[in-house]
């Protein structure tokens, strides 16, 4: 029983340890983004207006190694759009991409919470059945859209 509980422990330490590096590494590169467009700002003759101001208040990234907390640097005098962390961000896109192919596979509404926690742990929120249920909706609409796409300037060989 000891091992089980020190293997389990070990695992545990691990998983944290490979979640607090991401996230500096995330919240680094999200440094250095806002670093460069103002130094491209500067150069662009817009010295005076651009600055940092402080942050936007953290929030929460559900990733492929769990809930991940990040600050995304505020920036005065300018309209700065983050290409790492797009505004309304929420889930990762490997997670947006898991979602559609366990709906597919056949798990239910109800049961997509569970099954996501068993493969992204215990953190894996934000996905209950009516946000899997609107996101259906989504697909559904998507789907119309691309029957309707304009195919006449096509053309495919039938064999």
């Amino acid at each position: 029983m000891k091992d089980n509980d020190s293997l389990a422990t070990f695992q545990t330490s691990l998983e944290e340890i490979l979640q607090q590096g991401a996230r500096r590494l995330l919240q680094q590169a999200i440094e250095n983004e806002v670093d460069e467009f103002i130094k491209a700002s500067k150069n662009n003759g817009h010295s005076t207006g651009v600055k940092r101001n402080g942050y936007l208040p953290e929030r929460q990234i559900q990733t492929g190694i769990g809930q991940m907390t990040v600050k995304k640097p505020r920036v005065r005098g300018t309209a700065f759009t983050s290409a790492i962390l797009p505004p309304y961000m929420r889930r990762t896109p490997s997670i947006e991409t898991l979602i559609p192919a366990m709906y597919l596979k056949g798990i239910s509404t109800n049961g997509m919470e569970e099954a996501l926690e068993a493969i992204l742990g215990e953190q894996a929120k934000g996905l209950s059945p009516t946000n899997i249920v609107r996101l259906k909706k989504l697909w559904e609409h998507e789907y119309e859209e691309w029957g309707k796409r304009d195919l006449s300037d096509k053309e495919y060989v039938y064999v």
